[in-house]
């Protein structure tokens, strides 16, 4: 393996590959990371993006290719069918469901005949996130995240404030660019108040541009003022009444201890903190050895200019969050970084693309099996004077001396074992990654003997999918609440101050659902006042029901009856009557 010594850690999984830790470094191979060479990569970042690299090779059947970038010239033989990228699609159709909602908690109740201010800030909080979700495509952002959170273990969010379009743009990152600076006595799942993106640009002999790294930092820090000297053409500085410093807007300085407050529009007390934004680009010839990314020398740094002027040098975002929002895929466990749904089973595939190439092996010799001849004449070659290879194809014929013979190797008992054995591989690894033969679509759905058999095969499946919602969920509500803070701090048309409203994202529902089996039971449980309408009509939402919005619903409903148009109650199937359709 070549490890000098044990490693344990959130990618120790990967220790049984040579290429994760070479003996002469303690470092992957070079061609996992060729930029963990260069000193500004932080020595701790190299075994996660080598984890990064190999999975992403895995998910796009190029894992041979990289077993011979590292040495494994048999990797060029390897076959793979994308069996790792379906255990990831299929993880993933099954965590974000049908669909994906945006609920404040309370908002169902703004069209009762006197609804609280509470339900009605909630309802109009909704429905505005609701409309920059569809304005900013959240779902399909969200697929692009989340199978990089799936795959990878991670993945990033990045929110900023658009002044030309009046809302806030939401932008997915590879994990790879994300090196949070995290405190050595902090928890590891506290969020960092200093978060770096970087990544490696290559020279362009074309345009005459160096090899160089970017890096942009979001650093939480006390309010600073300006001097009248570097202040001088900044908008929106005032004077603060002694002469010497330039406030921004709304900020106050306390003279006794030098400390400078605001208040942000949703909160309620004055903050001291607020959050800065550099940008600024390296030359790789600039760095010396052990500047890392977190100390890289400011007087060779080239800072970007934004588009309006601003230079982004520590550029006050007056915002008291850093607008990045950090994804795991497993539940934290002391460990920062979560770990890949391929994690428990990245033995198992190889095994499989070894079994699948031994059985690719094995049928090339059953189609054309290897024969012997004995007592045929061969033709000669004039020029080497050695005999021609015969060459066997349908309606050939030999003629056999006296004693002839022909032997024909069958392969065949071989190849069914092979075969067996992919199949036995598969099927371990489908058990050890908690999917299911009926959720990977390999289950016949006629040999399922009843659907409470079904929904106990469903079991794994259940736990693992809360579990990740479970990672899942702090991290949405913590989105969502960032959209809200940014069009306040951005001042968008109906967004007020005041505090921010509670909102969550729910995800639909990962299995079928008996539709009919779901109706039944709200009918009964209304109409026997065990539940409410605005529970019943939430559950035939979640059960997959067109139903775009609950409240408008109740509000149809409630016209009807009115009316006296009403829909008739539906009464429960009877017995031997057609089975309720499912979804």
């Amino acid at each position: 393996m070549g490890l000098r010594e044990f490693v344990s850690d959130a990618w120790s999984w990967l220790n049984y590959k040579p290429m994760m830790t070479t003996a002469s470094t303690g470092l992957p191979h070079r061609a996992l990371a060729p930029a963990a060479r260069p000193g500004w990569l932080p020595p701790d970042a190299a075994r996660r993006l080598a984890a990064y690299k190999i999975l992403a090779a895995y998910d796009a059947n190029q894992a041979g290719e990289l077993a011979v970038l590292t040495g494994n010239e048999a990797g060029c033989e390897r076959r793979e069918f994308g069996d790792a990228a379906a255990f990831v699609n299929t993880t993933l159709a099954h965590l974000l469901g049908r669909a994906q909602q945006i609920v404040a908690p309370g908002a169902e109740h703004a069209g009762d005949e006197e609804p609280t201010p509470e339900a009605v800030a909630a309802a109009e909080v909704q429905h505005r996130l609701r409309d920059w979700a569809e304005k900013e495509l959240l779902p399909l952002r969200m697929q692009a995240a989340e199978r990089k959170a799936v795959l990878l273990g991670d993945a990033v969010y990045l929110l900023a404030w658009d002044p030309e379009k009046e809302r806030v743009r939401l932008r997915t990152l590879d994990p790879g660019f994300y090196f949070p600076v995290l405190d050595e006595d902090a928890d590891p799942g506290d969020y960092p108040a200093k978060v770096h993106l970087a990544w490696e640009i290559p020279e362009d002999p074309t345009c005459g541009t160096k090899a160089r790294v970017r890096r942009i930092t979001y650093e939480l820090g006390p309010i600073a003022a300006a001097t009248r000297s570097t202040g001088s053409g900044r908008r929106g500085l005032v004077a603060d009444g002694s002469g010497g410093w330039l406030l921004e807007q709304g900020d106050v300085l306390h003279p006794e201890t030098g400390r400078i407050e605001r208040t942000y529009p949703w909160a309620q007390r004055p903050s001291a903190v607020t959050c800065y934004l550099t940008d600024a680009e390296w030359e790789l010839d600039d760095l010396r050895l052990g500047q890392q990314l977190d100390d890289l020398p400011l007087e060779k740094a080239r800072v970007k200019t934004r588009a309006d002027g601003e230079v982004l040098d520590r550029l006050d975002l007056r915002i008291d969050f850093l607008p990045i929002v950090h994804v795991t895929n497993s539940v934290s466990d002391g460990e920062h970084f979560g770990q890949s749904a391929l994690a428990p089973v990245m033995q198992a595939l190889d095994e499989l693309a070894e079994s699948d190439t031994d059985s690719a092996r094995a049928s090339a010799t059953t189609g054309a099996p290897i024969i012997g001849l004995a007592g045929v004449r061969t033709e000669v070659d004039r020029v080497t004077g050695r005999p021609r290879p015969l060459a066997v194809e349908p309606g050939t014929v030999f003629q056999l001396g006296d004693g002839g013979r022909m032997d024909v190797l069958d392969t065949s008992a071989q190849l069914a074992e092979l075969r067996a054995r992919v199949e036995e591989v598969r099927e371990r690894a489908a058990v050890n990654a908690r999917l299911p033969a009926v959720s990977l679509g390999t289950a016949d759905p006629s040999r399922v003997p009843s659907g409470y058999a079904l929904q106990l095969s469903l079991g794994p499946l259940d736990s693992l999918i809360e579990s990740m919602r479970l990672a899942r969920a702090h991290k949405y509500a913590l989105l969502l609440r960032f959209v809200q803070r940014l069009h306040q701090a951005g001042q968008a048309e109906g967004w007020p101050a005041g505090p921010t409203t509670p909102v969550r994202l729910a995800f639909g529902p990962h299995t079928p659902t008996d539709r009919g089996a779901v109706l039944e039971e709200v009918v009964r449980a209304v109409g026997a006042g065990v539940l409410s309408l605005e529970t019943g009509v939430r559950m035939l939402q979640e059960a997959g029901y067109p139903i775009d919005d609950a409240r408008a619903e109740i509000e149809r409903i409630a016209a009807g009856k009115a009316s006296g148009t009403a829909p008739r109650p539906v009464s429960p199937p009877r017995a031997g009557s057609s089975p309720a359709s499912t979804s």
